[in-house]
């Protein structure tokens, strides 16, 4: 049996011979999911017929959203048996977290889509481990999967991390390192329940934690600042070797009592930890002290809470991890030690075939080896799963290249976030403008714990709205400050120019109390979402009414910008 070093020099050396020549598989992939996926009705009514190559695909198949192709995935989710979008019969649904639009998409999902990801984490982790060598031992995973269900039509529903979690293929694309928590804690239906036990779990096997991780950077941070209202509750179950009463689900509660004994000495130990610890800066550090990193997505909107992961990590390394969306895995950072905000993702040119619809006057789109460094672009895919020139959305930067493959920056979600009149308002400028306000919390030692915004059209003109949850009591004219500030900073001229006649009105901040933004995910997850992939969404669309009664419902103070009077 190889040992783990070959085994992370083999897979590497794949990768290599696969980015060396991007445009030789990207063909073999297209050729091999249109040959697999020939006789789907959807393929047959654009006249292919039986033609495999890039040109004659691009001909004939258009460029499609999520929306076009509903009629077809409604079918699928009835229990239409026939090849729809593919040439096997689709068997299971994933959703997505429905946070950008207040209602979530199916995609179809089969073990290709396993395969996929396999792929992906052996070679992520290659790379990683070869950074960051780790031996036997265990990770500290803050992993939630949501329920399963079953359509009318016998087809199996479930966010894309259930059916991860679940597949019998999950542990083959894992790393050497056991998860701390028995999978119980990961099925569990509660997630306070199932949080509390990770953290348990982590703290009984605190020497042997390698890393820890989760797939987005606020489940770390969510996880530690539980760890604070409940650090003397868990040092009291491993004090007594009992489980706290407030866990009540029978399987957890089995599940922890093999693992749960008492241990007054590693009780004591964790309470002279945390009780000398300077407002828990580096609690991750001195509670896992054989730790090499923490690992989670953290570019993008994810962004938001670097500030708090380093506090909470002290000295660890934070590394960004794969680059996925709820359609499929794309990318996957193959430089750990570069931090968060500059880190790339390299394509993985055999797992879709992509393209790529320049943001220039030309939107022709180009392939995978035909992109420019320094131009930005929108991503399309072609799946083994039925989504054909499916628009993903996600506008990306071409940084560099791997080989021939290309290295990609995310920069936001392609779709307008925030419009009164001509402005165009950008995920990416919402973020920008939050942290130029944010420093003026600094100066006074607080900081956003979380943000979204909206525009709001109750009378004329229309405003955005910012919702702000901060970590403490700010002064009323540093929140002033703070409103006038989030106005000015916003870079879109049309913005300027529009607010400067009062075609746009002033921007308010409504900063709401602690916690609730805690209480948005209890809202997806109360439908079905997973937690692991739950992300806070940037802007509540008007249709997500029940997101904005809890915003609205929960605002503590509002201040209204007068930087443009």
């Amino acid at each position: 049996m190889e040992n783990q070093e070959e085994y992370t020099d083999k897979v590497i050396e794949e990768f290599e011979v696969l980015t060396k020549d991007a445009e030789r598989v990207q063909r073999e992939v297209l050729k091999s999911i249109l040959e697999e996926n020939a006789s789907a009705e959807y393929l047959q009514s654009l006249g292919l017929n039986g033609r495999t190559d890039p040109e004659s695909f691009k001909a004939c198949v258009p460029l499609v959203t999520h929306d076009d192709l509903l009629p077809y995935i409604n079918r699928i989710f009835d229990g239409e048996n026939s090849p729809i979008l593919t040439g096997k019969p689709i068997t299971a649904m994933s959703f997505s977290s429905g946070t950008t639009k207040g209602k979530s998409k199916y995609i179809p999902w089969d073990d290709r889509c396993m395969e996929s990801l396999v792929q992906l984490f052996q070679t992520s982790f290659a790379f990683r481990n070869r950074e960051f060598p780790i031996k036997n031992g265990m990770a500290l995973t803050f992993n939630y999967s949501s329920k399963q269900s079953q359509t009318k039509g016998g087809i199996k529903i479930g966010s894309a991390t259930s059916h991860l979690f679940r597949h019998e293929g999950y542990t083959d694309g894992e790393d050497d390192s056991q998860s701390c928590s028995p999978e119980e804690v990961i099925f569990c239906s509660d997630f306070q329940q199932s949080l509390y036990c990770h953290l348990l779990c982590g703290l009984i096997f605190k020497d042997q934690v390698q890393f820890v991780s989760a797939p987005f950077a606020h489940s770390i941070v969510q996880a530690f600042s539980t760890f604070e209202q409940v650090w003397e509750e868990l040092c009291n179950d491993i004090r007594e070797g009992v489980l706290s009463s407030k866990i009540t689900d029978p399987s957890i509660r089995t599940a922890m009592s093999k693992i749960l004994k008492p241990d007054p000495e590693l009780a004591n130990l964790i309470h002279k930890k945390c009780t000398g610890l300077s407002n828990w800066y580096g609690v991750i550090q001195e509670l896992f002290p054989n730790a090499k990193y923490l690992f989670a997505i953290m570019t993008g909107t994810m962004e938001t809470y670097l500030q708090r992961l380093r506090h909470y990590a002290g000295d660890l390394p934070l590394v960004t991890s794969d680059y996925a969306s709820s359609e499929g895995w794309i990318a996957t950072n193959l430089h750990p030690k570069v931090p968060p905000e500059l880190a790339t993702y390299t394509v993985f040119p055999q797992i879709a075939y992509f393209e790529f619809i320049p943001l220039s006057e030309d939107p022709k789109p180009v392939s995978l080896t035909e992109v420019k460094v320094g131009e930005e672009y929108e991503i399309v895919m072609t799946t083994r799963t039925g989504l054909y020139r499916y628009k993903l959305g996600d506008v990306v930067k071409v940084t560099g290249f791997y080989n021939s493959t290309p290295e990609l920056k995310f920069i936001r979600r392609s779709n307008v976030l925030l419009t009164v009149n001509i402005d165009k308002t950008t995920e990416n400028d919402l973020y920008l403008s939050v942290v130029a306000a944010s420093k003026l919390l600094e100066e006074k030692k607080l900081y956003v714990v979380d943000y979204t915004s909206y525009v709001d059209f109750s009378k004329e003109p229309g405003h955005y709205v910012i919702f702000w949850e901060i970590s403490g009591e700010a002064s009323e004219e540093v929140l002033g400050e703070c409103c006038n500030c989030l106005d000015k900073s916003f870079v879109d001229p049309a913005y300027v120019y529009s607010r400067k006649a009062n075609h746009i009105g002033p921007l308010e901040l409504r900063v709401v109390k602690r916690g609730t933004f805690q209480k948005i995910p209890e809202l997806f997850v109360e439908v079905g979402a997973s937690v692991s992939q739950f992300k806070i969404p940037r802007c509540v669309p008007p249709a997500n009414t029940k997101l904005l009664q809890i915003l609205n419902a929960n605002v503590d103070k509002n201040y209204i910008s007068a930087a443009f009077n």
